[in-house]
């Protein structure tokens, strides 16, 4: 059934260079046996998805758009950037699926997060409590404009008869994982540093008692997949692991995995943010049957024999 649903099928990944885009493309190449030919992957040098020609040429005769571009990064970024990515995020997702429409795109995937969560919403995080209150303040103009790609498939969907669906991302991690901006690079670099400068001590910000639902990356694209074969409904749903773990314990877990004995110091002058993240995936698994299949260790010991290479 996968086969024949690829099959012929013309594609356009947007943010295909990027961490996500990667590991989905070679999913698509290797097991979903997509045709090269049939990928359309343009990088930002090529198209700017900002710019409303770009979008109208980008899904020129294709039958599938998966959005996973986004200006994005740490808490650090999201703070010094909130008009950045607030505008960038918003008009290249709105142009595109207005591009997509009109067009006769087929179906029209985009990629949320996590932090479009209200930052006191019920606990684990359900997608009907999705608009119960404000995201927390780094990221919510991110965060917002990543909702507004919900609100529009949901109006194109009813106006339109436009099959536009909505994906909600936790924290993601495996090989290649960009540069440090999110916390299991950040350790991973830290601890490797800390051992070439026989140092006997990594430096982390916040406390480490927040709690994050994280998701390795080869199961996050097999969510975001399987949703797009067999999910064709207006509401969101949740990709993550299901489980929760603490950033002190993530990190005792780094430390052993990479045999550093050195000593954890928090730096709880910087921000923790949100203080916990975990999703309930029970409509993933309803849907269209995600699981994640990948044990936290299992997925750390990928990582870091990458990072090290």
């Amino acid at each position: 059934m996968t086969s024949n649903f690829w099959k012929n099928k013309k594609i356009l990944v947007t943010g295909a260079q990027g961490f996500l885009g990667k590991h989905l493309v070679k999913n698509l190449l290797e097991n979903r046996r997509v045709l090269k030919e049939n990928l359309f992957l343009p990088a930002i040098e090529e198209l700017d998805l900002r710019r409303w020609e770009d979008c109208k040429s980008a899904v020129e005769n294709k039958d599938m758009v998966i959005h996973l571009a986004a200006v994005t990064g740490n808490a650090e970024f999201h703070r010094v950037n909130q008009g950045k990515t607030f505008y960038d995020n918003l008009i290249m997702g709105v142009q595109l699926m207005e591009a997509a429409r009109q067009a006769g795109i087929k179906k029209f995937v985009s990629i949320g997060s996590v932090t479009e969560y209200p930052k006191k919403a019920p606990f684990p995080f359900r997608e009907d409590g999705l608009w119960e209150g404000y995201p927390e303040e780094i990221h919510a103009p991110y965060s917002f404009a990543k909702m507004m790609l919900l609100v529009q498939g949901k109006a194109y969907r009813q106006q339109y008869n436009f099959n536009a669906i909505h994906l909600l991302l936790t924290n993601m991690f495996g090989p290649g994982t960009s540069m440090g901006n999110a916390v299991i690079p950040s350790v991973i670099k830290k601890i490797k540093e800390a051992k070439e400068a026989k140092r006997e001590f990594i430096e982390l910000w916040g406390t480490g008692r927040p709690t994050r639902d994280f998701l390795y990356v080869e199961d996050a694209v097999e969510g975001i997949l399987l949703a797009a074969e067999k999910y064709d409904k207006s509401e969101p749903v949740n990709i993550g692991s299901g489980k929760e773990l603490s950033i002190k314990s993530l990190a005792d877990i780094i430390c052993r995995l990479m045999s550093f004995s050195g000593k954890v110091v928090w730096d709880a002058s910087k921000p923790d943010g949100q203080p916990r993240w975990l999703m309930d995936t029970s409509l993933a698994k309803k849907e269209f049957g995600f699981e994640a299949k990948t044990a936290i260790e299992e997925g750390l010991i990928k990582t870091i024999n990458y990072e090290q290479q």
